[in-house]
């Protein structure tokens, strides 16, 4: 499993002619160690007086928030693993006979279902990284100050997993066939990456001002 390999053992591979780990694993990791950071921010927070001194519903949304963050950190750990296998359904599905037209249909056919699993894997990836960013401004304006560039570091490295995994989306979606699927998956790139944005540039400025100020 890609997941059990050391930090130093997943760099190599990914340097290597090692088809895995790609874009769509890196992506998954990328997110998992945005989510990490946060939770690390609220280890660094619930210990300090400032935490006490806050409101008891900002202290029970931080605590609910960490949790949150500690399951997005093991399903991100499990979408590295499932995305390294994502696109193997294609590729079992174009080595099925096709000499009969019976065997050409039940092929292609294979092959479509096999290109939606292999784009469902990185979108849920996205989704995922989407949701530390939706989770990540009580942490960015109540956390510990001195871990404010950790909360910086996070979003972006939770803002890369959601573009990197729908680049492998979109790349797999233009092998569907199935007009209205792709309009629909298209049309949840778009506001997943939208939504990605606008709270990227949100929590950096949260960040930046807490920093600066």
């Amino acid at each position: 499993m890609l997941i059990n390999k050391s930090v130093s053992e997943f760099i190599d591979q990914t340097a290597s002619d090692s088809p895995t780990p790609g874009g769509g694993s890196v992506a998954a990791f990328a997110g998992g160690i945005g989510a990490a950071l946060n939770a690390m921010v609220g280890e660094l927070t619930f210990p300090k007086k400032d935490f006490e001194a806050l409101s008891t519903e900002d202290q029970a949304m931080l605590k609910e928030n960490h949790a949150k963050f500690l399951e997005l950190v093991a399903d991100l750990k499990i979408a590295v693993d499932e995305d390294s296998t994502a696109f193997d359904s294609v590729m079992v599905a174009f080595k099925l006979p096709k000499e009969t037209d019976e065997e050409k249909k039940a092929r292609s056919q294979a092959i479509q279902d096999g290109y939606k699993k292999a784009l469902e894997v990185p979108l849920n990836t996205a989704k995922l990284c989407l949701e530390i960013l939706k989770l990540q401004d009580g942490i960015g304006r109540l956390g510990n100050i001195n871990a404010i560039t950790d909360v910086g570091t996070g979003t972006l490295m939770a803002y890369s997993g959601v573009e990197a995994a729908l680049f492998n989306v979109t790349i797999n979606l233009q092998s569907i066939k199935d007009e209205e699927y792709r309009t629909n998956i298209e049309r949840e790139v778009e506001k997943v990456l939208a939504e990605a944005k606008v709270l990227r540039d949100q929590l950096i400025d949260v960040v930046y001002e807490r920093l600066n100020g």
